[in-house]
């Protein structure tokens, strides 16, 4: 067992009566809470599909340490648009299924303003210590609602071989990824440019907002009010939509989701992808279908002028409003969201850690080179749409992009309508 697994079992020992200190970067009790936090007991961990094979790993840890008060891994489906479905129905079902959840970080003020989760204490995590924009994704109306699991950042991924073969650099914008592209696919038949995250769902929600702000633009500004109605956001679908008419994506990149997407890279589908960093670790494990190993390298996503803006993303520990055992729930939380939890995350998934001095550290930057790109991206990340109404928000984004994007509407009409739907969404 190594130095960080010794100290993340200790960790999990701590009764809601004591004040953690010592390095393990827990915050205070569970008897601080403004939640019923004195029962203890079996609690769930809900979350979608885990990709990692860490999850599981540091839940038996929790369950070997405490026996009476075991943790049952809820696993829901890869589809993120799915996991906020079924976590709703469990709130409004008012039952007691779901414990800890994991809440995408766009999440965290819908669930908060419907009393969905359970304030916790400032106390409860070390707010101080995480990068840039993160805390953001955790507070609601000046409180705090979750505590920061993973961030996330865009990242390009790219056929590093095959750039080097044809003496390129990684393009820094998207008509030097076109030109790129040109140059290597001649000699590379069967492959396709570049591919993101475009089927209906919340991903494309995620790649629509990266164009419109990588094109200069804004979806929404901090106070909700859309702003789709500028060239900046004509510009940003528009090179979308280019995209797919030009070539420069697959037919079936509009089917595309992360793992589709990420297998096709693998399979030396695509020249470039874009993708969050826990990509990173899977694909360089060799397995039969995996053409990439020590093959790929990473980069800034590519903007209008220059580097793009990536979406912020990420997942924060939220406990549910219905739950039982919620003393046990804060603690399990705390562990889970470690500092030594976060390393673990890092080294053995590639997932992007919340703390500052994991991406300065200058082991890991050793051991990880892209992270200093990874810092890049989040620090440079921009919110998706700041919105309590954030469900109906992303189906009309969702929606009316989809549209734009298969031909059934001019950006022009989709934007309009988006403009339109997103202002009568506001409270």
């Amino acid at each position: 067992m190594s130095a960080i697994e010794r100290r993340l079992l200790r960790c999990t020992a701590v009764t809601a009566a004591l004040t953690l200190v010592g390095g393990c970067g827990l915050g205070a009790s569970s008897v601080e809470s403004g939640v019923s936090a004195k029962e203890r007991g079996p609690i769930t961990y809900v979350a979608g599909k885990d990709t990692s094979g860490v999850v599981p790993k540091l839940i038996k840890r929790w369950n070997d340490r405490n026996p009476g008060e075991k943790v049952t891994f809820i696993e829901l489906p890869e589809d993120a648009d799915a996991q906020r479905q079924q976590m709703i129905q469990n709130a409004q079902l008012k039952t007691d299924t779901y414990t800890v959840l994991s809440l995408d970080a766009v999440w965290t003020a819908e669930f908060a303003a419907n009393r969905w989760i359970d304030e916790i204490p400032e106390s409860s995590f070390p707010f101080d210590k995480t990068l840039g924009p993160i805390n953001g994704t955790v507070a609601y109306r000046g409180k705090w609602f979750a505590m920061p699991y993973t961030s996330d950042g865009a990242l390009l991924y790219y056929r590093k071989d095959l750039l080097e073969k044809a003496n390129v650099e990684p393009p820094k914008t998207q008509d030097e990824m076109r030109e790129v592209c040109g140059k290597v696919l001649k000699k590379q038949p069967g492959m396709s440019c570049y591919g993101g995250q475009f089927e209906k769902y919340e991903g494309l929600t995620v790649n629509f907002s990266e164009a419109v702000n990588s094109a200069g633009g804004q979806v929404t500004d901090a106070k909700g009010n859309p702003h789709l109605d500028t060239p900046e956001a004509k510009r940003g679908l528009d090179n979308l939509i280019k995209g797919f008419r030009d070539g420069t994506m697959p037919k079936n990149g509009i089917t595309m989701m992360e793992e589709t997407g990420r297998r096709a890279f693998e399979k030396g589908r695509l020249l470039f992808y874009r993708n969050w960093p826990y990509q990173y670790a899977v694909s360089n494990t060799k397995a039969k279908t995996n053409k990439v190993v020590n093959k790929f390298g990473v980069a800034p996503i590519p903007g209008e002028k220059g580097t793009g803006a990536s979406s912020l993303g990420g997942h924060n520990l939220a406990l549910a409003n219905t739950a039982r055992n919620k003393a046990t729930a804060l603690d399990f939380m705390r562990y889970m969201t470690s500092d030594e939890g976060a390393r673990m995350r890092l080294t053995k998934a590639s997932q992007a850690p919340v703390f500052t001095k994991l991406y300065d550290d200058p082991k890991l930057a050793g051991q990880f080179p892209w992270l200093p790109v990874l810092k890049k991206s989040i620090v440079g990340a921009e919110p998706r749409p700041r919105v309590v109404r954030y469900g109906d928000s992303t189906k009309v984004i969702q929606d009316e992009a989809y549209a734009a994007l298969t031909g059934k509407k001019s950006s022009e009409a989709a934007l309009k309508s988006m403009q339109k739907e997103l202002n009568a969404l506001k409270p």
